[in-house]
Protein backbone atom coordinates (compact mmCIF):
# COMPACT_ATOMS: atom_id res chain seq x y z
CA UNK A 1 0.00 0.00 0.00
CA UNK A 2 3.03 2.27 0.25
CA UNK A 3 4.08 4.76 2.88
CA UNK A 4 1.86 7.61 4.01
CA UNK A 5 2.14 10.78 6.02
CA UNK A 6 -0.34 12.85 7.97
CA UNK A 7 -1.42 15.99 6.09
CA UNK A 8 -0.85 19.19 8.01
CA UNK A 9 -2.89 22.37 8.11
CA UNK A 10 -2.40 25.05 5.49
CA UNK A 11 -2.37 27.78 8.13
CA UNK A 12 0.94 29.20 9.27
CA UNK A 13 2.15 27.66 12.55
CA UNK A 14 2.03 29.68 15.73
CA UNK A 15 5.40 29.80 17.49
CA UNK A 16 5.84 31.02 21.01
CA UNK A 17 8.43 30.70 23.72
CA UNK A 18 7.68 30.18 27.36
CA UNK A 19 9.47 29.59 30.63
CA UNK A 20 8.53 26.75 32.95
CA UNK A 21 8.69 26.80 36.74
CA UNK A 22 12.31 25.60 36.65
CA UNK A 23 13.33 28.59 34.56
CA UNK A 24 13.78 26.49 31.40
CA UNK A 25 12.80 28.15 28.15
CA UNK A 26 11.21 26.07 25.43
CA UNK A 27 9.75 26.61 22.00
CA UNK A 28 6.30 25.34 21.18
CA UNK A 29 4.77 25.08 17.74
CA UNK A 30 1.09 24.49 17.25
CA UNK A 31 -0.83 23.74 14.09
CA UNK A 32 -4.56 23.27 14.01
CA UNK A 33 -6.18 20.90 11.58
CA UNK A 34 -9.33 19.39 13.01
CA UNK A 35 -8.23 17.97 16.34
CA UNK A 36 -4.52 17.61 15.51
CA UNK A 37 -2.02 19.37 17.78
CA UNK A 38 1.70 19.53 17.03
CA UNK A 39 3.86 20.42 19.99
CA UNK A 40 7.55 19.98 20.77
CA UNK A 41 8.63 20.60 24.34
CA UNK A 42 10.63 19.02 27.18
CA UNK A 43 9.06 15.98 28.84
CA UNK A 44 9.44 15.29 32.52
CA UNK A 45 9.56 11.82 34.02
CA UNK A 46 8.24 13.09 37.32
CA UNK A 47 4.96 11.33 37.98
CA UNK A 48 3.24 14.41 39.45
CA UNK A 49 4.30 16.53 36.48
CA UNK A 50 3.04 13.89 34.11
CA UNK A 51 -0.33 13.77 35.84
CA UNK A 52 -0.67 17.53 35.55
CA UNK A 53 0.36 17.55 31.91
CA UNK A 54 -2.10 14.82 31.02
CA UNK A 55 -4.95 16.26 33.05
CA UNK A 56 -4.64 19.77 31.63
CA UNK A 57 -4.39 18.78 27.95
CA UNK A 58 -7.42 20.08 26.08
CA UNK A 59 -6.93 18.03 22.91
CA UNK A 60 -7.57 14.35 22.42
CA UNK A 61 -5.24 14.21 19.45
CA UNK A 62 -1.59 15.20 19.23
CA UNK A 63 1.30 14.73 16.87
CA UNK A 64 4.77 14.34 18.32
CA UNK A 65 7.77 15.18 16.20
CA UNK A 66 10.62 12.81 15.63
CA UNK A 67 13.02 15.19 17.38
CA UNK A 68 11.41 14.44 20.74
CA UNK A 69 13.56 12.68 23.29
CA UNK A 70 12.92 11.30 26.74
CA UNK A 71 15.05 11.51 29.85
CA UNK A 72 13.20 8.54 31.34
CA UNK A 73 14.74 5.90 29.10
CA UNK A 74 15.74 2.68 30.85
CA UNK A 75 18.25 0.15 29.68
CA UNK A 76 17.67 -2.10 26.69
CA UNK A 77 17.26 -5.66 27.96
CA UNK A 78 19.36 -8.36 26.33
CA UNK A 79 17.49 -11.18 24.60
CA UNK A 80 19.33 -13.74 26.73
CA UNK A 81 18.32 -12.00 29.96
CA UNK A 82 14.68 -11.85 28.91
CA UNK A 83 14.60 -15.53 27.99
CA UNK A 84 16.29 -16.57 31.22
CA UNK A 85 13.74 -14.64 33.30
CA UNK A 86 10.65 -15.95 31.49
CA UNK A 87 8.12 -18.20 33.19
CA UNK A 88 5.54 -20.72 31.99
CA UNK A 89 1.78 -20.80 32.50
CA UNK A 90 -0.48 -23.68 31.44
CA UNK A 91 -3.48 -22.40 29.50
CA UNK A 92 -6.63 -24.53 29.41
CA UNK A 93 -4.65 -27.34 31.00
CA UNK A 94 -2.76 -28.16 27.78
CA UNK A 95 -0.93 -25.20 26.20
CA UNK A 96 2.34 -23.89 27.63
CA UNK A 97 2.39 -20.08 27.45
CA UNK A 98 5.61 -18.14 27.88
CA UNK A 99 5.47 -14.91 29.89
CA UNK A 100 7.72 -12.36 31.57
CA UNK A 101 7.23 -10.17 34.63
CA UNK A 102 9.33 -7.24 35.80
CA UNK A 103 8.94 -4.88 38.73
CA UNK A 104 11.06 -3.09 41.31
CA UNK A 105 10.41 -1.92 44.85
CA UNK A 106 8.95 1.37 43.62
CA UNK A 107 6.57 -0.28 41.18
CA UNK A 108 5.41 -2.75 43.82
CA UNK A 109 4.36 0.10 46.12
CA UNK A 110 2.92 2.20 43.28
CA UNK A 111 -0.89 2.25 43.20
CA UNK A 112 -0.86 2.21 39.41
CA UNK A 113 -2.33 -0.77 37.52
CA UNK A 114 -0.14 -3.56 36.16
CA UNK A 115 0.67 -3.52 32.45
CA UNK A 116 0.47 -6.41 29.97
CA UNK A 117 2.48 -6.10 26.75
CA UNK A 118 1.13 -8.02 23.74
CA UNK A 119 3.34 -8.34 20.66
CA UNK A 120 2.36 -8.30 16.99
CA UNK A 121 2.59 -10.81 14.13
CA UNK A 122 5.85 -12.77 14.08
CA UNK A 123 7.19 -11.08 17.21
CA UNK A 124 7.52 -12.15 20.85
CA UNK A 125 8.37 -10.85 24.32
CA UNK A 126 11.89 -9.59 23.45
CA UNK A 127 10.33 -7.15 20.97
CA UNK A 128 9.58 -5.06 24.11
CA UNK A 129 13.30 -5.01 25.08
CA UNK A 130 13.47 -1.21 24.81
CA UNK A 131 10.34 -0.61 26.93
CA UNK A 132 10.23 -3.05 29.83
CA UNK A 133 12.88 -1.42 32.02
CA UNK A 134 11.44 2.09 31.59
CA UNK A 135 7.88 0.99 32.35
CA UNK A 136 8.94 -1.22 35.28
CA UNK A 137 10.28 1.81 37.16
CA UNK A 138 6.71 2.67 38.18
CA UNK A 139 4.56 -0.32 37.17
CA UNK A 140 4.55 -4.07 37.39
CA UNK A 141 5.08 -5.11 33.78
CA UNK A 142 3.99 -8.40 32.25
CA UNK A 143 4.64 -9.52 28.69
CA UNK A 144 3.27 -12.59 26.98
CA UNK A 145 4.02 -14.75 23.95
CA UNK A 146 0.74 -15.43 22.19
CA UNK A 147 0.02 -19.04 21.29
CA UNK A 148 1.92 -19.84 18.08
CA UNK A 149 4.65 -17.27 18.69
CA UNK A 150 7.86 -16.90 20.67
CA UNK A 151 8.47 -19.63 23.22
CA UNK A 152 4.78 -20.47 23.66
CA UNK A 153 3.39 -23.71 22.27
CA UNK A 154 2.72 -24.04 18.56
CA UNK A 155 0.25 -26.95 18.66
CA UNK A 156 -0.20 -29.11 15.59
CA UNK A 157 -3.54 -28.62 13.85
CA UNK A 158 -4.57 -25.61 15.94
CA UNK A 159 -6.83 -23.12 14.16
CA UNK A 160 -5.54 -19.69 15.12
CA UNK A 161 -8.13 -16.95 15.49
CA UNK A 162 -8.22 -13.45 16.94
CA UNK A 163 -10.89 -14.63 19.36
CA UNK A 164 -8.60 -17.38 20.70
CA UNK A 165 -5.83 -14.89 21.42
CA UNK A 166 -8.29 -12.52 23.10
CA UNK A 167 -9.49 -15.34 25.35
CA UNK A 168 -5.89 -16.22 26.14
CA UNK A 169 -5.31 -12.63 27.28
CA UNK A 170 -8.44 -12.60 29.45
CA UNK A 171 -7.56 -15.94 31.06
CA UNK A 172 -4.02 -14.69 31.77
CA UNK A 173 -5.44 -11.59 33.46
CA UNK A 174 -7.84 -13.71 35.49
CA UNK A 175 -5.45 -16.49 36.52
CA UNK A 176 -2.01 -14.87 36.67
CA UNK A 177 -2.21 -11.09 37.13
CA UNK A 178 -5.52 -11.07 39.03
CA UNK A 179 -5.87 -7.28 38.93
CA UNK A 180 -7.45 -4.81 36.50
CA UNK A 181 -4.68 -4.31 33.95
CA UNK A 182 -3.71 -1.88 31.21
CA UNK A 183 -3.30 -3.79 27.94
CA UNK A 184 -0.59 -2.48 25.61
CA UNK A 185 -0.54 -4.10 22.18
CA UNK A 186 1.08 -3.70 18.79
CA UNK A 187 -0.47 -4.63 15.42
CA UNK A 188 -2.53 -7.83 15.78
CA UNK A 189 -1.66 -7.74 19.48
CA UNK A 190 -3.54 -4.45 19.68
CA UNK A 191 -6.57 -5.96 18.01
CA UNK A 192 -6.48 -8.94 20.39
CA UNK A 193 -6.53 -6.43 23.27
CA UNK A 194 -9.49 -4.59 21.72
CA UNK A 195 -11.42 -7.86 21.40
CA UNK A 196 -10.52 -8.83 24.99
CA UNK A 197 -11.84 -5.51 26.27
CA UNK A 198 -15.04 -6.02 24.28
CA UNK A 199 -15.93 -9.48 25.57
CA UNK A 200 -19.18 -9.73 27.47
CA UNK A 201 -19.39 -12.44 30.12
CA UNK A 202 -22.39 -14.25 31.59
CA UNK A 203 -22.15 -14.24 35.38
CA UNK A 204 -24.33 -16.09 37.89
CA UNK A 205 -25.24 -13.72 40.72
CA UNK A 206 -25.78 -14.89 44.26
CA UNK A 207 -28.06 -14.73 46.18
CA UNK A 208 -30.47 -13.46 43.52
CA UNK A 209 -30.01 -16.73 41.57
CA UNK A 210 -29.98 -14.77 38.31
CA UNK A 211 -27.57 -14.43 35.40
CA UNK A 212 -26.16 -11.06 34.39
CA UNK A 213 -24.07 -9.97 31.43
CA UNK A 214 -21.00 -7.92 32.42
CA UNK A 215 -18.31 -6.19 30.41
CA UNK A 216 -14.92 -7.83 30.98
CA UNK A 217 -13.31 -4.40 30.90
CA UNK A 218 -15.05 -3.55 34.17
CA UNK A 219 -13.29 -6.35 36.02
CA UNK A 220 -10.11 -7.26 34.12
CA UNK A 221 -9.09 -4.42 31.79
CA UNK A 222 -8.28 -0.96 33.22
CA UNK A 223 -7.22 0.72 30.00
CA UNK A 224 -6.01 0.14 26.43
CA UNK A 225 -2.90 1.34 24.63
CA UNK A 226 -2.97 0.55 20.91
CA UNK A 227 0.18 0.89 18.81
CA UNK A 228 -0.69 0.83 15.10
CA UNK A 229 -3.65 -1.49 15.60
CA UNK A 230 -4.35 -3.89 12.76
CA UNK A 231 -7.71 -4.27 11.07
CA UNK A 232 -7.70 -8.05 11.37
CA UNK A 233 -5.56 -11.15 11.64
CA UNK A 234 -4.72 -10.68 7.96
CA UNK A 235 -5.46 -8.27 5.09
CA UNK A 236 -8.76 -9.94 4.21
CA UNK A 237 -10.29 -7.93 7.06
CA UNK A 238 -10.30 -4.68 5.08
CA UNK A 239 -11.97 -5.74 1.84
CA UNK A 240 -13.85 -2.42 1.73
CA UNK A 241 -10.62 -0.68 0.77
CA UNK A 242 -10.28 -0.37 -3.01
CA UNK A 243 -6.61 -1.30 -2.81
CA UNK A 244 -7.42 -4.59 -1.11
CA UNK A 245 -10.24 -5.27 -3.57
CA UNK A 246 -7.73 -5.03 -6.40
CA UNK A 247 -5.47 -7.49 -4.59
CA UNK A 248 -8.18 -9.99 -3.58
CA UNK A 249 -7.50 -12.41 -6.48
CA UNK A 250 -3.83 -12.39 -5.50
CA UNK A 251 -4.70 -12.97 -1.83
CA UNK A 252 -6.88 -15.94 -2.76
CA UNK A 253 -4.05 -17.35 -4.86
CA UNK A 254 -1.62 -16.94 -1.97
CA UNK A 255 -4.07 -18.72 0.35
CA UNK A 256 -4.33 -21.60 -2.12
CA UNK A 257 -0.56 -21.89 -2.55
CA UNK A 258 0.13 -21.72 1.19
CA UNK A 259 -2.21 -24.64 1.77
CA UNK A 260 0.12 -26.75 -0.38
CA UNK A 261 2.66 -27.99 2.17
CA UNK A 262 5.69 -28.06 -0.12
CA UNK A 263 5.03 -24.57 -1.48
CA UNK A 264 4.32 -23.15 1.97
CA UNK A 265 7.54 -24.63 3.34
CA UNK A 266 9.58 -23.16 0.49
CA UNK A 267 8.06 -19.69 0.96
CA UNK A 268 8.47 -19.79 4.73
CA UNK A 269 12.12 -20.85 4.47
CA UNK A 270 12.78 -17.91 2.18
CA UNK A 271 10.94 -15.43 4.40
CA UNK A 272 12.85 -16.37 7.55
CA UNK A 273 16.28 -15.91 6.01
CA UNK A 274 18.23 -13.18 7.81
CA UNK A 275 18.66 -10.95 4.77
CA UNK A 276 14.98 -11.25 3.85
CA UNK A 277 13.85 -10.47 7.39
CA UNK A 278 16.23 -7.53 7.61
CA UNK A 279 14.88 -6.05 4.38
CA UNK A 280 11.27 -6.50 5.54
CA UNK A 281 12.04 -4.86 8.88
CA UNK A 282 13.85 -1.96 7.22
CA UNK A 283 10.74 -1.34 5.12
CA UNK A 284 8.45 -1.07 8.16
CA UNK A 285 10.71 0.86 10.56
CA UNK A 286 11.07 4.63 10.31
CA UNK A 287 14.27 4.62 12.35
CA UNK A 288 16.56 2.27 10.42
CA UNK A 289 19.08 2.22 13.28
CA UNK A 290 16.60 0.24 15.37
CA UNK A 291 16.83 -2.65 12.90
CA UNK A 292 19.78 -4.43 14.48
CA UNK A 293 20.90 -8.06 14.55
CA UNK A 294 19.04 -8.65 17.82
CA UNK A 295 15.77 -7.62 16.16
CA UNK A 296 16.38 -10.00 13.27
CA UNK A 297 17.04 -12.79 15.78
CA UNK A 298 13.89 -11.92 17.76
CA UNK A 299 11.82 -12.63 14.65
CA UNK A 300 13.90 -15.45 13.18
CA UNK A 301 14.54 -17.58 16.27
CA UNK A 302 10.96 -18.71 17.02
CA UNK A 303 10.29 -19.10 13.27
CA UNK A 304 12.69 -22.05 13.33
CA UNK A 305 10.66 -23.89 16.00
CA UNK A 306 8.60 -26.97 15.22
CA UNK A 307 5.04 -25.90 14.48
CA UNK A 308 6.02 -22.39 13.34
CA UNK A 309 5.19 -23.14 9.70
CA UNK A 310 1.73 -24.45 10.57
CA UNK A 311 1.07 -21.37 12.71
CA UNK A 312 2.20 -19.09 9.87
CA UNK A 313 -0.09 -20.77 7.33
CA UNK A 314 -3.08 -20.88 9.69
CA UNK A 315 -2.76 -17.18 10.56
CA UNK A 316 -2.24 -15.93 7.00
CA UNK A 317 -4.99 -18.06 5.46
CA UNK A 318 -7.46 -18.02 8.36
CA UNK A 319 -10.46 -15.77 9.01
CA UNK A 320 -9.55 -12.14 9.74
CA UNK A 321 -11.69 -12.01 12.87
CA UNK A 322 -13.66 -9.11 14.38
CA UNK A 323 -13.07 -5.64 12.97
CA UNK A 324 -12.07 -2.83 15.37
CA UNK A 325 -14.56 -0.52 13.65
CA UNK A 326 -17.43 -2.52 15.13
CA UNK A 327 -15.80 -2.98 18.55
CA UNK A 328 -14.32 0.37 19.55
CA UNK A 329 -17.62 2.25 20.09
CA UNK A 330 -18.62 -0.31 22.72
CA UNK A 331 -15.51 0.19 24.87
CA UNK A 332 -15.82 2.82 27.60
CA UNK A 333 -12.46 2.50 29.38
CA UNK A 334 -9.63 5.00 28.69
CA UNK A 335 -7.83 4.33 25.40
CA UNK A 336 -4.54 5.73 24.12
CA UNK A 337 -3.85 5.26 20.41
CA UNK A 338 -0.24 5.70 19.27
CA UNK A 339 0.23 5.68 15.50
CA UNK A 340 3.45 5.79 13.49
CA UNK A 341 2.76 7.86 10.39
CA UNK A 342 5.29 5.94 8.24
CA UNK A 343 3.55 2.56 8.57
CA UNK A 344 3.25 0.71 5.23
CA UNK A 345 1.12 -2.09 6.75
CA UNK A 346 -1.62 0.04 8.31
CA UNK A 347 -1.03 3.47 6.73
CA UNK A 348 -2.71 6.48 8.20
CA UNK A 349 -4.48 7.12 4.87
CA UNK A 350 -5.79 3.55 4.72
CA UNK A 351 -9.20 2.47 6.06
CA UNK A 352 -7.92 1.41 9.49
CA UNK A 353 -5.71 4.47 9.92
CA UNK A 354 -8.48 6.84 8.85
CA UNK A 355 -10.90 5.22 11.28
CA UNK A 356 -8.57 5.54 14.28
CA UNK A 357 -7.71 9.12 13.26
CA UNK A 358 -11.40 10.00 13.49
CA UNK A 359 -12.01 8.41 16.90
CA UNK A 360 -11.08 11.33 19.21
CA UNK A 361 -13.83 13.45 17.68
CA UNK A 362 -16.33 10.61 18.20
CA UNK A 363 -15.34 9.02 21.52
CA UNK A 364 -14.33 11.09 24.55
CA UNK A 365 -12.37 8.21 26.11
CA UNK A 366 -9.92 7.99 23.19
CA UNK A 367 -6.71 9.99 22.89
CA UNK A 368 -4.67 9.77 19.66
CA UNK A 369 -0.99 10.64 19.29
CA UNK A 370 0.50 10.65 15.80
CA UNK A 371 4.21 9.78 15.84
CA UNK A 372 6.16 11.46 13.06
CA UNK A 373 8.76 9.41 11.20
CA UNK A 374 7.73 6.17 12.93
CA UNK A 375 6.74 2.89 11.31
CA UNK A 376 4.58 -0.11 12.20
CA UNK A 377 6.25 -0.95 15.53
CA UNK A 378 6.55 2.39 17.39
CA UNK A 379 7.66 0.90 20.72
CA UNK A 380 10.82 -0.57 19.19
CA UNK A 381 11.21 1.91 16.34
CA UNK A 382 11.44 5.06 18.48
CA UNK A 383 10.81 3.98 22.09
CA UNK A 384 11.56 7.38 23.66
CA UNK A 385 8.86 8.95 21.53
CA UNK A 386 6.39 6.30 22.72
CA UNK A 387 7.41 6.73 26.36
CA UNK A 388 7.02 10.52 26.11
CA UNK A 389 3.34 10.02 25.27
CA UNK A 390 2.63 6.84 27.21
CA UNK A 391 4.04 7.69 30.65
CA UNK A 392 1.95 10.85 31.25
CA UNK A 393 -1.18 9.01 30.11
CA UNK A 394 -0.47 6.10 32.47
CA UNK A 395 0.23 8.49 35.36
CA UNK A 396 -3.07 10.27 34.79
CA UNK A 397 -4.89 6.93 34.59
CA UNK A 398 -3.28 5.76 37.84
CA UNK A 399 -4.36 8.95 39.60
CA UNK A 400 -7.94 8.84 38.35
Amino acid sequence: MGFSALAVAAELPLHYSSVNKNGERFLCQQRRHGHIRYCKKPVSCNIKSNITAAATSSDNTATTGSTSSSSCGGKVLEIKEIRERCKKWLWKGQFSINYFVSCNSDSQSNPGPPLLLVHGFGASIPHWRRNIDTLAKNYTVYAIDLLGFGASDKPEGFSYTMEAWAQLILDFLDEVIQKPTVLIGNSVGSLACVIAASVKSMVFLMPTMRFAIIDSSQTLVRGLVLLNCSGGMNNKAIVDDWRIKLLLPLLWLIDFLLKQRAIASSIFERVKQRDTLRNILLSVYGNKESVDEDLVEIIRGPACDEGALDAFVSIVTGPPGPNPVTLMPGISIPILVLWGDQDPFTPIDGPVGKYFSSLPSQLSNVRLCMLEGVGHCPHDDKPDLVHDNLLPWLAHLAAS
